[in-house]
């Protein structure tokens, strides 16, 4: 009769300890249902499910790899399995799976505990923590640091809004990120990433600044910062804000862009984004004028924003063509998918204003990042913590991955 058998062995991480192991197995022909292995800090855990085929003891088998292990100055136990509990556990595959990801400056003891507790009152059971960030000296913590932990976690949520609302909570308390995503094939075949521009790949809104070029600074930023949090319909607001630029000398745009910064993050994520061949577009209610200048600093493939109208070397107030606001974000984000071929599921979204949602919601991945709190609460994802090369986190990606890309 064959019999199943667990054995973990842990101790100082050592090279040869898993082909030792399994060497000792393969010679009597066992089978490995099971494998995994996991190094902290030099110190290995190494777990292995063994079927051994009927009509052979198990105990002699058993016994050599204890007398090997030791000499490794490994720890061995061993569990018997039996048939029933193996063919629970086979049958739970299929089941919905989830990845929840914790971002952060640095990683406590309490993030981890108020993040377990809920995913476990909420039915998930958790198979896998992997940390996705680098390690970090003790004394190089700072504003910032990046940090980053996965979990995968088995099961049906009781009520995924519910869920989400519960993390969303617990963000808003602790200062951190959760993003929870289902675990499925479009998760890692994200083809196509569409970005707002104003507060999302530059530190800035452009109409504020050429507002405050035309001394009507803080009439614009107030009609804007109520646009931003869905109190003004956007091509209202945005019709407004132009009026008060009329007149304004077109010779400003230079200066307004070079004063521009790049969100903190947007270098790193765009550069490993094209080395994995990812396409990027600006879907933007900014300008076209900036929107190409950020374009040439990043390697952005599409631009679609407002293009200024200009006569007599003076802004007129006015836009040439169809003014974009949300709805048309999302009109672009549909057209774009279909040219590069790709489901919508395949296109990651982010923005952080009101007319940012209509793209959010449509794509496989949306994600408000430093947004405003109603956008926050309606998106699926957020990102407030870290900078935008954090949606590299949301994608699977390590910083061992991304630095060996670069």
């Amino acid at each position: 009769m064959r019999e199943l058998i667990l054995i973990t062995i842990s101790g100082i991480d050592r090279p040869a300890v898993t082909s030792t192991v399994t060497s000792i197995l393969a010679r009597h022909k066992t089978n490995i249902l099971d494998i995994g292995q996991a190094v902290i800090h030099e110190n290995l855990t190494l777990g292995l499910l063994v079927e051994f085929p009927g009509g052979e003891d198990p105990a002699p088998i058993i016994k050599e790899v204890l007398f090997r292990m030791h000499e490794f100055g490994m720890q061995v136990k061993y569990q018997p399995i039996t048939e029933a509990s193996y063919q629970d556990w086979v049958n739970q595959q299929g089941k919905g799976r989830h990845i929840v990801t914790l971002l952060t400056r640095q990683v406590t003891a309490e993030q981890i505990a108020a993040l377990t507790s809920i995913v476990a009152e909420h039915g998930l059971n958790i198979d896998a923590i992997s940390r996705l960030s680098g390690r970090v000296p003790l004394d190089s913590v700072d504003s910032k640091s990046k940090a980053c932990v996965e979990f995968s976690a088995r099961g049906t949520p009781k009520d995924i809004t519910e869920l989400r609302a519960a993390f969303m909570e617990l963000s808003t308390r602790l200062e951190i990120d959760i993003a929870v995503q289902e675990d499925n094939m479009y998760r890692r075949t994200r083809r196509l990433v569409c970005f707002d521009m104003d507060s999302t790949l530059i530190e800035a809104e452009v109409i504020d600044e050429l507002a405050k070029a035309a001394g009507v600074g803080d009439k614009v930023a107030a009609i804007t910062e109520a646009a931003m949090r869905g109190e003004l319909d956007f091509k209202a607001s945005f019709a407004r804000r132009m009026a008060l630029l009329q007149g304004l000398d077109a010779s400003v745009l230079d200066e307004i862009a070079e004063r521009l910064t790049l969100t903190e993050g947007a270098e790193n994520l765009m550069r490993t984004l094209r080395k994995l061949g990812y396409k990027t577009a600006i879907l933007s209610g900014g300008f076209s004028y900036f929107g190409r200048y950020v374009q040439s600093k990043l390697g952005i493939d599409y631009v679609f924003a407002n293009e200024l109208e200009i006569v007599d070397g003076k802004i007129t107030g006015q836009v040439v063509g169809q003014v974009i606001d949300g709805q048309r974000k999302a009109e672009l984000l549909r057209e774009l998918a279909a040219k590069e071929g790709i489901s919508l599921e395949q296109v990651i979204a982010v923005g952080d204003g009101a007319n940012d949602l209509p793209m959010l919601s449509i794509a496989g991945l949306g994600i408000a990042f430093r947004a405003k709190p109603l956008v926050k609460a309606s998106a699926k994802q957020s990102i407030s913590t870290l900078g935008l090369d954090a949606i590299l986190y949301l994608m699977g990606l390590r910083d061992r991955d991304i630095q060996a890309g670069n």
